[in-house]
């Protein structure tokens, strides 16, 4: 699935998506804000999800010791 367009418009916010996983319902600055606007819109039961701010690359392994 190709999120660029989600992430480049919705970068830092918190995202209310349908079951599509896909159509952005709902944004805002907190997942509470997020869930409210998409209730407001008659969603009861969105995707949350929240958009990172930034782009960190990643591959391999990461170990942690405790």
């Amino acid at each position: 699935m190709d999120w660029t367009k989600i992430y480049k418009k919705y970068k830092g916010q918190w995202i209310a998506l349908a079951s599509d996983e896909i159509t952005v319902i709902a944004n805002g600055d907190t997942a509470k804000e997020a869930l409210g606007k998409a209730n407001e819109r008659g969603y009861s039961n969105p995707i949350l999800n929240r958009v990172p701010s930034e782009f960190i690359t990643f591959a391999g392994a990461h170990e942690i010791s405790l």
